[in-house]
C-alpha cells in the first residue's frame, strides 16, 4: 500500500510539473515595482520652505503624501563649492564634497529624520548626482589627473559654468571613487537611488560600471538620467528613466501656437514605435512583459522599457525659461493633465502645486509663492490618483499602448489606452477656440467616469461633446 501510494504520488507530481512547464515562463519586471503608477515630485530644499532646510521640508511631507507624490528627487544637498560662486549662495551644481550636508540645509541627523519620515509615509528618495564636474574647490582636484586640464594645467569649464571643474573619466581612480561616493549614499544614508545630471556628458561605461557595482545590492534603486540621447543608450542597462525634453517643448510650442496636435502624433509615432509594438504583443492575461526580449529598431528613439519622464516645468524651465504659466499660458492645466494620461511618468516641480507663479532664483533664497487651496493643488491630486486607480495609465511594460481616436477636428487630441481590465480616454482640446466634436469610439461604448468634471457619461459608438477652449476630459472605465 506505501508503494502505490508513493507511486500515485510520484504520477501526480510529474502530472504537475509537465502542466507547470506548459505555462508560460514569467519574466521579470524591468523597474522597481513601485516605481510603475508613481509621480515623481522635484523637490528645490531651498526654495521649498520660507527656512529652506531638511527639518521646514520634513514637517510637509504629510502635504506631499496628500497629493499623491511617490518619488521625492532632492536636488543636490552637498556642501557647495565657494572659489568661483555664482551668487550669494551659489549653485547646487558646484560640489566641494560628494559625502556630506551642505550646512544651508541642515545637518546629516536632519536629513536622516528627512529620509525616514518619507519612507515612513511610503515615499521614495533620490538624490540629484553631479558626476560631471566638481567645484573648482573640491579636494579631488588636487589630484592632477582626475579633472580635465588646459595645457597650462588649469581645470575646464564648461559652458559659462565658470564655478565647476570638468572631470576626467579616463582616470580609473577617480572612477572609483565617484562610485563608492555613490554607493556611500546608498549604503550608509539609505536613499532609493538617483537623478544624474547631465548624464550624456559623462561616458556611459562608467553609468554601467557603477550599476554593476551598486544594483547587485539595491536592486529596488531607481535611477534617472537628465538625458534624451538615444545614441549615448543609457537607458539600455543603466537608468530606468530620461527626460522627455522633446515632448516639453512640442507642448511648449503647442500652447503657443506654433505647433499643432499632427505634431504631437508625429512625434509619439516615432518616439514610443518600440513600445506599441510591445504591447501589440503582449498577452491580454500576462502579468508580466515580453519587452526584455523584443529588439531594438533603428528608426526608435529609446529602447521600449525606456520611461519618459513627462513635466511642464523643472528647475532649469523655471528659473531660465519661466513658469508654465508663462510658458504655457491658459494651456497650462491641459498640459499638466496631458502628462499624465500619455505613456510615461508624470513629474511635479516644487510649487507648480501651489501655482507658484514666479522664476526662482537659481543662487539665492527664495521662496516658492503658496497659494492656500490653489486649484492645482487639487487637480494635481486628482490626477495621482487617476494614476493609481487606472492600470492603463501604467508607465511602460505595465501599462497600456496608446492609440489615437478619430475626431472631426485638428485641434483636439483624442486618444485611448485600453488593456483587459481598464480603458482610459483623453480628451484635449488644443486650442482657444471652443469646440464641438464627433469622436468615433468603436468598441469602447459603455459607463465611464469622467475627470474632473466628476460625474458618469455613456459613451456611444459617435459620442458628441463640446469643450471649451483649452479644456480637458478624461473618461476612465
Amino acid at each position: 500500500m506505501k508503494r502505490l501510494f508513493l507511486f500515485l504520488f510520484a504520477g501526480l507530481a510529474l502530472i504537475a510539473c509537465n502542466k507547470q512547464q506548459d505555462r508560460p515562463q514569467k519574466q521579470p519586471k524591468l523597474h522597481t515595482e513601485w516605481a510603475y503608477d508613481a509621480t515623481i515630485y522635484e523637490l528645490n530644499t531651498r526654495q521649498f520652505t520660507p527656512e529652506g532646510t531638511f527639518a521646514a521640508a520634513e514637517a510637509q511631507l504629510p502635504k506631499l503624501k496628500e497629493l499623491g507624490v511617490d518619488i521625492i528627487w532632492m536636488m543636490p544637498l552637498q556642501p557647495i563649492g565657494v572659489l568661483g560662486r555664482k551668487g550669494t549662495l551659489g549653485s547646487y551644481y558646484a560640489i566641494r564634497d560628494y559625502c556630506d550636508f551642505n550646512p544651508e540645509f541642515g545637518t546629516r541627523a536632519d536629513f536622516e529624520s528627512f529620509l525616514n519620515k518619507a519612507h515612513e509615509l511610503g515615499m521614495r528618495v533620490i538624490l540629484d548626482w553631479v558626476a560631471n564636474h566638481t567645484a573648482p574647490d573640491h579636494p579631488w582636484t588636487n589630484n592632477p589627473t582626475w579633472h580635465e586640464r588646459d595645457s597650462l594645467g588649469n581645470t575646464v569649464v564648461q559652458y559659462d559654468w565658470y564655478d565647476i571643474a570638468a572631470l576626467n573619466y579616463d582616470d580609473p581612480n577617480m572612477r572609483l571613487a565617484m562610485i563608492q561616493s555613490m554607493a556611500w549614499w546608498m549604503d550608509s544614508i539609505g536613499i532609493d537611488g538617483f537623478r544624474c545630471d547631465v548624464a550624456f556628458e559623462v561616458p556611459t561605461d562608467f553609468w554601467e560600471q557603477a550599476m554593476d557595482s551598486i544594483r547587485p545590492k539595491h536592486p529596488d534603486m531607481f535611477m534617472l538620467s537628465e538625458a534624451e540621447h538615444p545614441e549615448a543608450q543609457l537607458t539600455n542597462k543603466a537608468f530606468d528613466m530620461y527626460y522627455g525634453w522633446t515632448l516639453h517643448h512640442i507642448m511648449n510650442d503647442v500652447a503657443q501656437g506654433k505647433k499643432s496636435v499632427a505634431d504631437l502624433w508625429a512625434y509619439f509615432d516615432k518616439a514610443d514605435r518600440l513600445y506599441n509594438e510591445a504591447k501589440a504583443q503582449q498577452c491580454c492575461n500576462a502579468k508580466d512583459s515580453i519587452f526584455a526580449i523584443l529588439p531594438a529598431a533603428q528608426d526608435s528613439l529609446f529602447p521600449a522599457k525606456a520611461i519618459r519622464m513627462n513635466f511642464t516645468s523643472n528647475h532649469d524651465e523655471n528659473s531660465w525659461s519661466g513658469t508654465e504659466m508663462e510658458r504655457m499660458g491658459d494651456a497650462a492645466n491641459l498640459f499638466a493633465a496631458f502628462t499624465y494620461v500619455v505613456p510615461g511618468m508624470p513629474l511635479i516641480y516644487t510649487g507648480q502645486e501651489y501655482g507658484n507663479h514666479h522664476r526662482l532664483q537659481f543662487f539665492e533664497k527664495d521662496t516658492i509663492d503658496i497659494v492656500p487651496d490653489a486649484p492645482q493643488f487639487a487637480m494635481y491630486q486628482q490626477l495621482n490618483q487617476l494614476r493609481k486607480a487606472n492600470c492603463a495609465l501604467r508607465s511602460n511594460e505595465c501599462g497600456a499602448a496608446m492609440q489615437p481616436l478619430q475626431v472631426n477636428n485638428d485641434n483636439v487630441f483624442a486618444c485611448v489606452r485600453q488593456n483587459c481590465k481598464n480603458t482610459v480616454i483623453g480628451l484635449f482640446n488644443m486650442s482657444a477656440q471652443e469646440v464641438e466634436i464627433d469622436i468615433e469610439c468603436n468598441n469602447l461604448e459603455g459607463t465611464y467616469h469622467c475627470t474632473p468634471c466628476n460625474k458618469d457619461i455613456e459613451v456611444q459608438t459617435t459620442t458628441h461633446i463640446k469643450l471649451q477652449p483649452w479644456a480637458w476630459r478624461i473618461w476612465t472605465k
